[in-house]
Formats: structure tokens, sequence, C-alpha cells
């Protein structure tokens, strides 16, 4: 006789190996590496430095 399998079991087993596969392929194809996101939160902030370094102040008379 075969072993005795528990469908429930079996069901969440399953749905979360394609949960899983699908967090994979979603990480290929929308992720970004450290590296590129450490860029890009550099480049916002010399922008964000120059925008303020720009700005104008009024006057005290």
């Amino acid at each position: 006789m075969g072993d005795v399998v528990n469908l429930k079991r079996a069901r969440k087993t399953r749905a979360r190996q394609e949960a899983q596969a699908e967090a994979a392929e979603n990480r290929i194809r929308f992720g970004r590496t450290k590296a590129e996101r450490e860029a890009q939160a550099a480049q916002e902030r010399l922008m964000a430095q120059r925008l303020d370094g720009h700005a104008r102040t009024e006057r005290e008379d």
C-alpha cells in the first residue's frame, strides 16, 4: 500500500512552491541590485543638495 498523504498539507505545499517560483521570477524581472539602489539614492541626495544650494533667500532689510 502507498503512503498516506494529507491532501490539505499537499495543497499548501504546492501553493507555497508556486508562490516561491513566482517571487523568484518577480525578483528577476523587477528587482534591482543593492549597488543600483545605493547609486540611485546617492544621485537623489546630490540632486537635492544642488537644488537646496540654488535656493533663493529673501533679503532682510
